[in-house]
């Protein structure tokens, strides 16, 4: 079993397990509530599911797309709990979720997952389906674009407010069942935060 946590988009918090699917899943679609929800999601599915942390095998993170200050949030958690439980951290990109569901629900062929980058920007991955596990294949991104490049314009597009964390956390699972690898274990800002150094102090004149 595991704890899938995913911040790119709203929060969302899941536990999962490969043959009983998701256990109980929450999800808080306030892009600027990441912090103060973050942790009563995680008390909140751990209670519903009834799934000691003892008990899980491992806790996904949602690697992104997604905004610095949001994203860096979910994966410091998922980072904290791991490390705290002794579990180890199985990093996930958030479009493929998104993916995920998606062809679930009966979508076919190519797919364009976009969500929103804040600053009149957009994140974006295509696939092109999924493979012989049920696992979405990306072709390209993810990437960040103006609404008007948008690239893939000839391929479904779904436009996603939040990223489902038990989504994440079954590709985890079947990526794990059938000995695939995972994402690297590194955020993806896709772009420099607001926030930058100083080039040095400033000079004060008398």
């Amino acid at each position: 079993m595991l704890l899938a946590i995913d911040t790119s988009a709203g929060t969302s918090v899941a536990v999962v397990d490969r043959d009983r699917g998701v256990i109980a899943e929450r999800t808080e679609a306030d892009t600027m509530r990441h912090a103060e929800v973050i942790g009563e999601l995680i008390e909140a599915v751990l209670a519903e599911s009834g799934v000691p942390v003892s008990a899980l095998s491992g806790v996904v993170a949602g690697m992104g797309p997604g905004p610095f200050t949001g994203l860096r949030v979910g994966i410091a958690a998922a980072k904290a709990f791991a490390f705290g439980a002794g579990k180890p951290l199985v990093p996930v990109v958030s479009h493929d979720a998104v993916a995920f569901e998606r062809y679930g629900a009966g979508t076919l062929g190519d797919l364009l997952v976009v969500t929103d980058a804040r600053r009149k920007e957009l994140y974006w991955s295509a696939y092109s389906g999924v493979d012989e596990h049920g696992i979405p294949v990306r072709l390209d991104g993810p990437g960040l674009t103006k609404p008007d490049d948008l690239p893939h314009a000839g391929m479904t597009r779904f436009d996603a407010s939040t990223v489902s964390a038990g989504a994440l956390g079954m590709i985890a699972e079947l990526r794990y069942a059938n000995g695939l690898s995972f994402d690297a274990d590194e955020p993806l800002y896709l772009r420099s935060p607001d926030v930058t150094l100083s080039s040095g102090p400033k000079r004060v004149s008398a």
